[in-house]
């Protein structure tokens, strides 16, 4: 063991060659907990992919609400 390498050392170098440790199976909670943020992850991609509208008379340049305020010729309101 060299200076450097700690005993419980978890590395691929510290570990037995023939340790073939699996990680524990998921709880089925975990399981539809993972599923779920699955599907929440596909659906805001699946949202984001779609075009948005195209705004008609709208402001032009950044988006007012962008920081949660609107502003209008440097007077910003809260909501």
């Amino acid at each position: 063991m060299n200076d450097t390498t700690l005993p419980n050392d978890p590395s691929p170098s510290a570990t037995p060659a023939g340790d073939t440790t699996q990680p524990r199976p998921l709880s089925p909670a975990a399981e539809r907990a993972l599923a779920e943020a699955r599907q929440r992850r596909d659906a805001a991609a699946a949202e984001a992919a779609r075009p948005k509208p195209k705004e008609i008379n709208g402001r032009t340049g950044p988006e007012p609400v962008r920081y949660g305020d609107w502003e209008v010729k440097g007077i910003a309101s809260d909501f």
